[in-house]
């Protein structure tokens, strides 16, 4: 059923989308980075201006979308990733200056400790965890925008010094020699920074992020969707909460969030969505195929995932007259072990018109 898309794509992408080759890379559950270039080969094919990806996780397809001159918007049901999103899609061009690290770095202003008290012992060495309070303590202060390229780069820091990148584990058991598992997050923040300013860009178009459950979402004014919901897998369940609980806290630090104390992790609840669980899955996403049937449909998914790809098909053939599937051969770097056969698999593109 499904046209294998080649590699040719990748040198073609690379020039024509420079911003978006270099976007800051996040170990991220499900995460687009290599498979965007066939995307943009797939949205080049189309005739769309205005967008939306409805979870839109890491963000680096929102952003080549933004790159491409499109009408961007963003959304994603946890708040971290919808904060990284208004840093870099629906930003205009602001950035941290140096005046604004300078203040960041600088000791806490109001001496609050509830990072170093509450997870004493546990990801990071205290240095760090104070400096994750201190900078807190300058960034709550700062403009929409500033903030959030803040916000976007202490995650993006605490991400990459933890091993595998999540947050199920408080020991270096997995570590895979990498320099930023040895580097002060101060260090890490910074470089961040660096990254996050440099993506930042305006494309003249009035982009806009939001942090709700895709299921709820107005469907009307968008010429095309995107979805990459989480891929619901045979067993366990594709839940984020449970492996990014950490992020998710540290973008709003733990305000209206309820720690779990009882768990070692120091975890926060799972926000439900059907979307990660193989008994509710297929449900929600003929709910979603039909709430945005006005629309050109772009799906993500995975060949080790629930449905499969006969069955999507016949999803969205219900709801479109004309279903087209490409196949990408993609190996998972998430979480898995290297010698692990789950993680090759088929990335497979469908497009509904």
């Amino acid at each position: 059923m499904a046209t294998m898309l080649a590699a040719e794509p990748l040198a073609e992408y690379r020039i024509s989308l420079q911003r978006t080759a270099a976007y800051p890379r996040l170990r991220y559950m499900g995460s687009k980075y290599r498979v965007v270039p066939y995307l943009v080969q797939v949205f080049n094919g189309l005739h769309f201006d205005t967008a939306l990806d409805a979870f839109c996780g890491s963000g680096v397809v929102s952003y080549a979308l933004k790159e491409m001159g499109k009408q961007v918007t963003a959304n994603d049901f946890l708040n971290w990733p919808a904060t990284v999103a208004r840093a870099v899609i629906e930003n205009p061009g602001v950035t941290l200056s140096e005046a604004d690290l300078q203040l960041i770095l600088s000791p806490s202003a109001d001496g609050r400790d509830f990072i170093s008290e509450t997870f004493q012992g546990l990801y990071f060495p205290a240095d760090d965890l104070a400096f994750l309070d201190a900078a807190w303590s300058h960034i709550d202060g700062l403009p929409p925008y500033k903030r959030d390229v803040a916000i976007a780069a202490l995650c993006l820091a605490a991400a990459r010094k933890q091993p595998r990148g999540v947050f199920t584990v408080t020991s270096f058991r997995y570590d895979d020699g990498r320099r930023q598992l040895r580097m002060p997050l101060r260090d890490l923040f910074l470089e961040a920074v660096r990254e996050y300013n440099a993506a930042v860009f305006d494309n003249g178009r009035a982009n806009r992020v939001m942090c709700q459950d895709a299921l709820l979402l107005d469907p009307d004014g968008y010429d095309l969707v995107y979805f990459d919901p989480p891929y619901a897998p045979p067993s366990d369940d594709a839940d984020y909460i449970k492996r990014y609980h950490f992020l998710e806290g540290l973008s709003v630090y733990w305000r209206g969030l309820t720690i779990m104390q009882n768990t070692k992790t120091k975890k926060i609840p799972k926000r439900f969505t059907p979307f990660a669980y193989k008994t509710k899955v297929r449900h929600a996403l003929r709910e979603l195929f039909n709430r945005f049937r006005k629309s050109i449909i772009v799906l993500s998914y995975s060949s080790n995932s629930v449905p499969d790809e006969h069955e999507l098909y016949r999803m969205l053939r219900g709801e479109k007259s004309e279903v087209t599937v490409y196949s990408v051969p993609h190996v998972y770097t998430f979480g898995t072990h290297e010698a692990a056969q789950r993680r090759k698999v088929n990335e497979y593109i469908f497009v509904a018109r």
